[in-house]
């Protein structure tokens, strides 16, 4: 089933592969580097937005495979334009990254959008084009499913079946502003969710979700339907009071609330910042 992305691939030329650690761009990674005559050159961004989880994933596929990897700082927690949290904040998320791996490379830049990505609201597609970043899954028509299809030929059975993940700052309600302690506690609430549900035996891949949205209103955890509605009353009340003891200050006082998982609900086109 790759043929149609063998050709893409080939007719590029030394690439340098944007790996965020979630399955289109490892797949993506993977593939090229197998498959290229020129090894592609896979460059990851840490960042606060950035799980670490992530980040191991990538350094652990990198030693697995051989790839040549650079690991780097995307900056834009030094923009103040992304910390100010609009709703194209993704553009300058991504014209951070961008331009920081452009600082290390002069190789053809590629994502791993693929068709499905093109159906939502991306900004960050915008910075993408106004530096002639490349997006193979697209050119050759990958939808999601065939990715994930891919990353099981490829043998990455594990990554084949991760849940979508955004980075954390997607998770921040348009118009709050971005601060690295509201993103750490993101993760601690995500993990300590996640991990309460596993031990429940909650079945876990593609299709759940676990979200802690950052709110004006206050702290929504969002859960893929099957595992809100197996949620019994007594953990929600139990996972509510751990997740407040957690809040940073400026979250001390948010009501805790469970709400099912919809995608990129946290971005508004309107409302008061805060």
């Amino acid at each position: 089933m790759s043929a149609p992305l063998d050709t893409v691939l080939g007719g590029i030329g030394p690439i340098a592969v944007a790996v965020s650690g979630g399955v289109d761009s490892l797949t993506l990674a993977t593939i090229a580097h197998r498959t290229m005559r020129e090894p592609p050159l896979m460059v990851h961004a840490v960042s606060p937005a950035v799980p670490g989880e992530a980040t191991e994933r990538v350094r652990a596929e990198a030693a697995r495979e051989g790839w040549r990897l650079r690991v780097i700082e995307a900056g834009e927690f030094a923009d103040p334009a992304y910390r100010e949290n609009p709703v194209n904040r993704c553009f300058f998320c991504k014209t951070n990254l961008y331009g920081a791996i452009r600082q290390v490379t002069g190789r053809q830049i590629v994502s791993g959008a693929n068709l499905d990505d093109l159906g939502e609201y991306r900004p960050g597609l915008d910075a993408a084009r106004e530096h002639g970043v490349r997006h193979p899954f697209v050119e050759a028509e990958f939808s999601k499913a065939m990715v994930r299809a891919l990353a099981r030929d490829l043998g990455l059975g594990a990554v084949a079946d991760l849940p979508s993940a955004p980075c954390l700052s997607s998770r921040v309600e348009t118009g709050i502003r971005i601060e690295p302690e509201t993103l750490a506690f993101i993760h601690a609430v995500e993990r300590l969710v996640g991990e309460d549900l596993t031990a429940t035996g909650a079945e876990t891949g593609p299709r759940s979700a676990v979200r802690c949205r950052v709110r004006a209103a206050g702290i929504v955890v969002e859960l893929d339907p099957r595992s809100l509605a197996g949620l019994p009353d007594a953990m929600r009340a139990d996972l509510g009071r751990r997740i407040a003891a957690r809040a940073p200050a400026r979250l001390a006082a948010a009501p805790v609330s469970f709400a099912p998982y919809r995608t990129g609900s946290a971005f508004l086109t309107g409302g008061p910042a805060r």
